[in-house]
């Protein structure tokens, strides 16, 4: 199992955690996800099945993002937004993403929502409800 395996692991099951995780997996080629920043925790002992290996302190980035660039800064204080009690004004943080990270940023906001597990309802052609259907989620991974 490897380091992001068990980042993954850790935020199963909250959305918002999942999505932030994935967030910092996926973008500057992992290194917000990596081992040595002051905001990810790894265990140094060999740990047992269902012991956690890795977390990441969202609520720790805020006060640790000062020797990086604006756009690293904005980007994690959303990660660490969606995931803790880290308040960002949203029209000052998006504005300084790149494309590449602000479709990392919008898939990260439908899954925090749930999108993926969206169901819809199929209608019968006089409009009966007939089934439900799952639906896709609003914004992939790319």
């Amino acid at each position: 199992m490897t380091h992001n395996d068990d980042l993954r692991r850790w935020a199963k099951g909250m959305y918002g955690l999942e999505a932030a995780t994935e967030l910092l997996i996926r973008a500057f080629n992992g290194n917000f996800a990596a081992p040595g920043n002051p905001w990810v925790h790894t265990s140094t002992e060999p740990q047992g099945p269902g012991q956690l290996n890795a977390w990441i302190d969202f609520e720790s980035i805020p006060d640790e993002t000062g020797a990086l660039s604006g756009g690293e800064r904005r980007f994690l204080l959303l990660a660490a937004s969606l995931a803790a009690d880290v308040p960002v004004v949203l029209g000052d943080v998006v504005t300084g993403l790149d494309r590449g990270n602000l479709d990392l940023l919008l898939a990260a906001i439908a899954h925090a929502g749930g999108s993926h597990e969206h169901s819809g309802m199929t209608l019968d052609e006089d409009g009966t409800p007939k089934s439900f259907t799952h639906l896709k989620t609003l914004h992939p991974w790319p």
